[in-house]
């Protein structure tokens, strides 16, 4: 008995040796890991003066006329806020639920520890958590986990303890909650609270309520598991976590959770990517202009901006309501016009469909992986599931590669922009109807104009000396020295003659060209210039019908000078640009508007588009839509109905429409559908009845052009006849006479001569 008792002994004094040796070793790998990692054997610790200088990667925001986010440009989605703007139940939940005893620490909570010994670093659970306290995971979020192999849990862990340490030697408390909420990730690339608020709420971190705030604090023990947008009923349980545990610390009265924890989640879901969110064609168009700022203005010490990491402030002339309302409109229209462009038979793929596929990114890669032609088509024939862009939303189909690309080619685009014709301010611009799926953007692209040139040959002929009531025959006229061409009107019918300004209410194709022949190529040319609509126009007749190409950007600049009694101004959309501590590093300065037409000029040619408007091809603004204010505008169709627009202007507002196939073989084949009367002017009607429904707006719709009246009175003629000179009025205005005039030259004392009877005779018939 003594034997096993003293055996059992020895065994326990082994037991004993084993266990101080085990643990001793155990203590001095950590303590010889604990120098290594201080003295930077596994990468450089920042200093206490490094962290006081830390610059966290920050989104540059854009921002409307109005202060509202458009979008962002960034690596990381963040937006800092200060702690004064985040209200006090949110960091009394994130202490509460992160870090109770965060204001007894230094950084490292030593009761903690032997959890974070036990499962963090001996049995390597990652998300045992426990033990780190908020500065511990602010150094995390600061400078990410690098991979040490098999002692990478503690190597990491030691890192962030040293670097928690000096962090609170660094920073007051408040300012480590700020920090950490500014760094902390919500999932979804979505970094510190600001960006969190704003897009599972739709509001500010300061106008949160408590069970929202709760929400958020509840994501970040683990982001995808509680995002209320995809896990609702994780999300309702761990806010009810949270609010528990500030019941726990005395920072809620149980009574008040109770209540809140019976509340459901109501989120105001807002996804602001680079492809989604308001004006997303204009910020990409702005990113690109943005981009070569920054290389052309660098800082005061060489280092260049960075629009995705420097948290620059954009602010821009974009109007946030006009730009909803430009969005809507295009979408109201464009998915009923591809209902009917989807009735119409479409059998025109087969022409382009090859070259489309030999465009795809698709076939380029897998001609770069060395595959010749038959092999990538075989393998773009093979069915796959995809996300596709159809009107009703974003489906999941199974279709080839091949089979996406037919689907795509259909659609028919669109593009907006609406210029302040006083100011130049870009007030909206849609460039087409998905960023995402479409990005070309049609504000910029160049097609041909159509009917909308024709204002253009009207304004050189008036500076030429024409008047708007001259006659001009509406003959088929075919041109000899111009390959025989003859021009054609839309109607087929030809015969009597038009006025001048009845020739452009109704688009008469014979009448412009034949205004062209009349006034000559160098001074369309001379005027187009001057506009900046080009200089390089062909020297052919059809040029009179707009089969040059040119973008929507540049008609409506140049359809503004017409409003802006012969002004021309230079579009203006990027203000001003600050840094991220308010200093502004560029500010636009607006160009003094240049007389580019003679104010009688360009009131002439209003007048005579608002005789489109009320009588013209543009007359569904009236008849169809209702509007009764002061409205000048242009219809135009080109040739086989490849391209609709519609450019209309009221004293205020310059707007423009185009509507089309990316590819322009994607065409309607009706008329009735295809002419820009019905393909772009309704996108126009709607925008501009989202207006006038605003308040804030009416301004716009009681103004008047206040054209002369001497200029209307010479608009006092039918806009057709049958005969050229049917009444003496009309030859007095073929002359340019008024009667007195007629009858003092007939009648005026003269010498007698042999031919005076042949001359009284001749004008007296």
């Amino acid at each position: 008995m003594a034997k096993r008792k003293k055996k059992k002994t020895a065994y326990k004094k082994i037991y004993m040796k084993w266990a101080i040796y085990l643990a001793s070793s155990i203590v001095s790998f950590f303590l010889l890991l604990y120098l290594l990692v201080f003295i930077g054997f596994f990468g450089r610790i920042p200093s206490v003066e490094n962290l006081r200088n830390i610059q966290n990667y920050l989104a540059s925001e854009v921002f409307s006329s109005d202060q509202t986010l458009l979008g962002k440009y960034y690596i990381e989605n963040r937006t800092n806020v200060a702690y004064n703007d985040i209200p006090d139940y949110l960091i009394k939940a994130l202490i509460a639920t992160e870090d109770e005893r965060f204001y007894q620490h230094n950084g490292i909570d030593q009761r903690s520890m032997l959890r974070v010994l036990v499962k963090s670093i001996l049995l390597q659970k990652e998300s045992s958590g426990g033990g780190s306290t908020i500065s511990q995971q602010l150094a995390k979020n600061l400078f990410p986990r690098r991979n040490y192999f098999i002692i990478s849990m503690p190597v990491n862990k030691i890192r962030e303890m040293i670097t928690a340490v000096r962090l609170e030697k660094a920073y007051k408390k408040q300012d480590i909650l700020e920090l950490y909420l500014n760094t902390v990730s919500f999932g979804e690339n979505t970094y510190g609270i600001e960006t969190a608020s704003r897009r599972f709420f739709g509001k500010r971190p300061r106008d949160l309520k408590v069970e929202e705030a709760a929400v958020l604090i509840g994501m970040l023990k683990a982001t995808n598991l509680y995002n209320p947008q995809t896990q609702p009923e994780n999300a309702i349980n761990r806010r009810n976590t949270v609010l528990s545990q500030m019941v726990k610390n005395n920072y809620m009265e149980k009574s008040k959770a109770d209540s809140l924890k019976k509340l459901p989640i109501k989120l105001n879901y807002t996804r602001i990517t680079h492809n989604e969110g308001p004006a997303p064609y204009f910020r990409e168009h702005l990113r690109l202009e943005l981009m070569e700022w920054c290389n052309e203005n660098p800082r005061p010490d060489g280092s260049k901006y960075n629009i995705y990491t420097d948290g620059l402030k954009i602010y821009t002339t974009i109007n946030a309501d006009l730009q909803k309302y430009a969005e809507e409109s295009m979408r109201g229209h464009m998915k009923h016009l591809q209902e009917l462009f989807n009735r119409d038979p479409w059998g025109r793929d087969d022409r382009f469909l090859e070259n489309a596929i030999k465009k795809s990114s698709h076939y380029k890669q897998l001609k770069k992986e060395g595959k010749n032609h038959d092999e990538i088509i075989k393998e773009m024939r093979k069915p796959v599931k995809m996300q596709v862009f159809t009107w009703d939303g974003k489906t999941e189909k199974t279709m080839s590669p091949i089979d996406s690309i037919k689907h795509y080619l259909k659609f028919m685009n669109a593009g907006l922009l609406a210029m302040e014709s006083k100011t130049g301010y870009i007030r909206a611009w849609v460039g087409g109807i998905n960023h995402e799926y479409f990005q070309y953007d049609h504000v910029t692209a160049k097609r041909q104009p159509g009917s909308v040139f024709k204002p253009f040959v009207y304004t050189a002929a008036l500076e030429n000396g024409h008047t708007p009531c001259q006659y001009i025959p509406n003959d088929s006229v075919t041109y000899t020295d111009y390959d025989d061409w003859t021009p054609r009107n839309a109607d087929r019918s030809y015969g009597g003659y038009y006025s001048m300004k009845g020739g452009l209410t109704h688009s008469v194709n014979t009448i412009s060209v034949h205004l062209l022949m009349e006034t000559g190529f160098t001074k369309l040319k001379d005027l187009t210039g001057r506009l900046e609509i080009g200089t390089d126009l062909p020297e052919v007749p059809s040029v009179a019908l707009g089969t040059y190409d040119v973008s929507l950007f540049e008609m409506v600049r140049a359809y503004s000078v017409f409003a802006n009694n012969g002004k021309l101004v230079e579009p203006i959309y990027l203000r001003r640009i600050e840094d991220r501590f308010g200093n502004v590093l560029y500010e636009s300065k607006p160009q003094p508007a240049k007389q580019m037409l003679d104010a009688n000029v360009a009131q002439t040619v209003t007048e005579m588009l608002k005789g489109v408007v009320n009588d013209g091809t543009a007359a569904s603004l009236r008849s169809v839509y209702g509007f009764d204010n002061e409205i000048a505008g242009k219809t135009g169709t080109t040739q086989q109905n490849t391209d609709g627009w519609f450019i209309g202007y009221t004293p205020d507002l310059v707007t423009g429409v185009w509507v089309g196939g990316d590819n322009p073989v994607i065409r309607f084949r009706s008329m009735s559908y295809g002419q820009g009367s019905y393909s772009a002017l309704p996108v126009w009607a709607r925008f501009m009845q989202k207006i006038y429904y605003n308040p804030l707006y009416k301004f716009s719709k009681y103004s008047s052009f206040n054209i002369p009246e001497d200029i209307k009175n010479t608009m006092d003629c039918p806009d057709y006849k049958e005969e050229e000179f049917q009444t003496l009025k009309d030859i007095l205005d073929k002359k340019g006479e008024t009667i007195i005039e007629f009858f003092k030259r007939i009648f005026k004392k003269r010498e007698p001569s042999r031919n005076d009877n042949d001359s009284i005779k001749l004008n007296t018939r």
